[in-house]
């Protein structure tokens, strides 16, 4: 049985998009951002990378400042007898802590490859090595995976007693991320594509269940 924080890092490894929310000024911002958690980096818990723009005007107000990072899975849509008990089935991160952006040049590094290696697996080892000019215009950010939880909905409708009667299917549709054939870019000069398997593979659900591949 996997522990409440194995089961967090599980789905961080799995997943492809987080949110980032800060404040700017006097308004909120939540930001869709690309990012890889490391276990093992130096922040406290493990660190959680985002990958940004150094032209990105929020950045360095954000730097030092407390911010909400969320990764969410939806798996399903959960219809009930009655409108009050309709939800969804999902799984979502949230982290907590302050950011840092990440100045050592081989944690930079690191953390790129990890992060190119979350959207897919094993791509970091076949790209050429960035160069100083796209160094300069990217930035790295770290936050702590110490304040970190998961939360999960899974399972069929809970109806009140007196609607289990009422003339409505009830139940729910399981929902999933499917990676579709690869589309070869028209200048490309290998035209043979990566295989998609290890990314429906990443679209597993809590308890070990794992989608068929599509």
């Amino acid at each position: 049985m996997l522990s409440e924080r194995d089961r967090l890092h599980a789905f961080l490894a799995e997943s492809v998009v987080a949110h980032l929310g800060v404040v700017v000024g006097d308004r909120p911002v939540v930001l869709p951002m690309a990012f890889a958690a490391d276990l093992a980096g130096p922040d406290p818990g493990g660190s959680l990378y985002l990958h940004g723009s150094v032209a990105a005007g929020w950045l360095d107000r954000a730097l030092g400042a407390p911010v909400c990072v969320t990764v969410t899975e939806l798996d399903g849509l959960v219809l009930a007898r009655s409108g009050f008990h309709h939800s969804m089935n999902y799984r979502s991160a949230v982290v907590i802590g302050t950011v840092r952006r990440v100045e050592d040049s081989s944690e930079r590094r690191r953390a790129l490859d990890l992060i190119i290696d979350q959207m897919m697996p094993g791509r970091a080892a076949t790209l050429r090595p960035p160069t100083k000019k796209e160094l300069a215009a990217t930035a790295v950010l770290a936050v702590p995976l110490r304040e970190a939880s998961l939360k999960v909905r899974e399972g069929g409708p809970v109806d009140d007693e007196q609607d289990l009667d009422a003339p409505v299917w009830a139940g729910h549709i399981p929902i999933r991320r499917v990676a579709g054939p690869p589309i070869t870019a028209p200048d490309s000069r290998i035209r043979s594509a990566p295989h998609t398997s290890s990314l429906a593979a990443r679209g597993g659900r809590p308890g070990g269940e794992r989608p068929e591949d599509g």
